[in-house]
């Protein structure tokens, strides 16, 4: 066996699986492999995972005992639901008297659309009492007869009292029937959408069970040892046992492995990710180092689902350009993949020859105004990629790349065309497509209260090249092309952390209860196989929705890397004056721990009180906390308890919306904890001591307060 492990990242495409080995201790891309996704195979996509498997560790000259952490990601449960591929749900509410009520109406959940058509199956039946054995066998009876091949328990209440539920589910499973009690899926309240959440995630169950069965087989005869996980849909990854209870956490996953590589391998603190196919941008946000998520929205309606907030716009690097009046009126949505054309410039310059324009209809009923050029060697496509290689926007070895004197050929007679340049008329094609693009991206700033003087666009996919750089220009955004853009998916999965999500709504939290949810959470990724010591968990509480949150992540094995580059001091303080917008010389070292700095300066404002903002590098000379006015203090684990509720005391203001304690946030060894998220002080000061036990009294501790807005 080598000395050497890898983590290894699978992304299970609709058309391609792609599979990454990464170093496990440097995080440095070691191979790359790209099969056939095998969805007709006896095995189905397990055959295709093994396959992309065997070959990576052949290119890669590793064993199957090298690899250390193996996850892979999958479209199967999205696919299932845009194609109506679903198992028949049969659904028993529970409940008599008002609650019988409310349950019954929940058999309108069989009206829920999957496509044009066709409706999700489901059958209903009901239980009054959920302890009469012979009524709850006689309803597990009902339903199979009529077809369900798993079953759905709810009851209203059921997150408070979950007996009921259970026993039904128990007896479904008794009688060989798979089974989902609806508070098993989440604990909010929320009746109708709670089931509407339990069903959907029970409509797929079957067909993820049977795929997960055939994976860990797989896996386990080529030899794997190492813990299999998948990749959830916001960010994170989870144990195969978790997606067997939970396959629905898998839909809309694809965006979230994109992302996960942008902030894992990118070091994203503050910004946007675009991932840029041939057809379709996804944009997601990463605001102070974590990425944005909210419930997801299934077959038209909300759901207790939490997932990355992504906003698709139809543009990517093969769109096509689109004219009227000889003028540029837009790109895309149509594709050259969908119009069965090759792009323009990828064809060899001498096929350019005698190039003339003319305009198709790609589809039957598209309108006849989408830009292809007739030439010596055929029919082509113009796209956004042959105009971003036409100026120059494309970097060397970039999977987008081609000749440049290609490109501007291709550009060329549809420049005379509108009687312009061919660098003119490169720019407005992309000026058409990043418009778009622009729109959302300034809409997710505004919603997220990103800065933009600060925030970053990270462009990965294989057609990152023709948006991102253009948009950056237009937008006087930073921007950058993700290192191994066009593999920047399965990176993600190879690097992703166990993830878990604790919901819980509590009127008036008390501390005992919020620090509950907390352990909950961090157990939970415990359980999956992250290790104890690593995990780290955030806390929110919402006094609006009396909802307390607990997002958990941690990674299976203490992470040591062993990087080919740290900054030294003269780049740090370089990096912080640059994002802080002043000259080094007023930028100070306010603080530091073995992992970080704290850097800071003043702003002076007439007539208002001075802001200090405050900025926090890492060893690697990336920003990993932005904050626009805070005061900083060190002292250590022994004396913080004592300090801490001084600052707490100082920074809380009280009004008439209540009470609002400062944003905390604590640097610890190699962490930063986040404890902003808890608006009264004393559970924020409990989940201060907890991030603090264990710890060495005289271990240094820094508290960035930040005084809310």
């Amino acid at each position: 066996m080598t000395t050497q492990r890898i983590r290894v990242g699978i992304d299970v495409g609709g058309t391609f699986t792609d599979a990454v080995a990464v170093d496990a201790k440097t995080l440095e891309l070691l191979g790359q492999v790209k099969v056939p996704t095998s969805h007709h195979h006896e095995d189905g996509v397990a055959h295709g995972i093994v396959t992309a498997l065997d070959r990576l560790l052949a290119q890669t000259g590793r064993d199957p005992e090298d690899v250390a952490f193996l996850a892979h990601g999958t479209t199967q449960a999205t696919n299932a639901l845009l194609e109506g591929d679903v198992a028949t749900v049969g659904l028993v509410g529970i409940g008599s008297g008002a609650g019988a009520v409310l349950t019954r109406r929940l058999a309108a959940l069989g009206r829920l659309e999957l496509t044009p058509g066709k409706r999700l199956p489901l059958t209903y039946t009901h239980v009054d009492d959920p302890e009469d054995a012979a009524a709850v066998s006689r309803a597990v009876d009902a339903v199979t007869q009529d077809g369900a091949q798993v079953l759905v328990a709810s009851e209203p209440f059921g997150v408070d009292r979950p007996e009921g539920e259970e026993a039904v589910t128990a007896a479904a499973r008794t009688a060989g029937l798979p089974a989902t009690a609806a508070h098993e899926i989440t604990s909010l309240y929320g009746l109708h959408k709670r089931t509407r959440t339990a069903v959907i995630n029970a409509a797929i169950l079957p067909r993820m069970l049977a795929t997960a069965d055939l994976v860990d087989a797989s896996i386990t005869k080529a030899g794997v040892t190492a813990p299999l996980m998948v990749m959830r849909c916001d960010g994170g990854v989870m144990s195969l046992d978790e997606m067997r209870r939970r396959p629905l956490l898998t839909v809309l996953s694809g965006p979230a492995a994109g992302v996960a590589g942008a902030l894992m391998q990118e070091r994203i603190s503050e910004g946007l990710f675009l991932e840029t196919g041939g057809t379709s941008t996804d944009i997601s946000v990463v605001r102070r180092g974590k990425v944005a998520v909210r419930h997801a929205v299934i077959l038209g309606r909300t759901t207790y689902l939490n997932a990355l907030d992504v906003r698709t716009v139809g543009v990517g690097g093969g769109s096509m350009v689109r004219i009227d009046g000889g003028r540029i009126t837009g790109v895309g949505p149509r594709s050259a993949h969908i119009a069965g054309l090759p792009y323009a410039c990828f064809a060899p310059l001498d096929d350019l020859r005698d190039a003339t324009v003319t305009t198709i209809r790609p589809m039957d009923d598209d309108p006849a105004d989408h830009v292809v050029i007739e030439a010596a060697g055929g029919r082509y496509a113009l796209t956004m990629t042959c105009a971003a290689n036409a100026l120059g926007r494309v970097p060397e070895g970039d999977f987008a790349r081609c000749d440049p004197a290609a490109a501007r050929a291709a550009i060329a007679p549809l420049a005379e065309r509108l009687g312009l340049d061919v660098p003119t008329a490169a720019s407005r094609i992309l000026d058409a497509g990043t418009d778009r693009v622009k729109a959302v991206v300034d809409a997710m700033v505004k919603d997220y209260r990103l800065d933009k003087d600060t925030a970053v666009l990270v462009g990965g996919g294989g057609g990152a090249a023709s948006v991102t750089p253009h948009l950056a220009r237009a937008s006087g955004m930073e921007g950058r092309i993700a290192r191994h853009s066009e593999v920047i998916s399965p990176i993600g999965v190879a690097l992703a952390l166990v993830r878990e999500q604790v919901e819980r709504i509590i009127p008036g939290a008390g501390e005992e209860q919020i620090l509950a949810v907390r352990a909950e959470a961090e157990a939970a990724v415990v359980a999956q196989g992250a290790a104890p010591d690593g995990v780290e968990v955030e806390v929110t509480v919402d006094p609006q929705t009396s909802t307390v949150r607990a997002v958990a992540t941690g990674a299976t094995e203490l992470r040591t890397q062993d990087r080919a580059h740290r900054a030294d001091d003269d780049e740090r303080l370089r990096t912080a004056a640059v994002s802080l917008k002043a000259d080094p010389a007023h930028v100070d070292v306010l603080a530091g721990t073995s992992a970080h700095t704290v850097y800071g300066t003043e702003v002076r404002r007439r007539l208002r009180a001075t802001r200090r903002p405050v900025r926090v590098i890492d060893a690697d000379g990336v920003v990993r906390l932005h904050v626009a006015d805070a005061r900083v203090e060190t002292t250590t684990v022994g004396r913080a308890p004592e300090v801490l509720a001084a600052l707490v005391r100082d920074a809380t203001s009280y009004g008439d919306g209540g009470v609002r304690a400062p944003a905390v946030r604590l640097l610890l060894g190699s962490r930063i904890a986040d404890l902003s998220g808890v608006l009264d002080p004393e559970p924020l000061l409990a989940l201060a001591r907890g991030e603090l036990k264990a710890r060495a009294a005289d271990e240094p501790v820094v508290a960035v307060v930040e005084v809310r807005a």
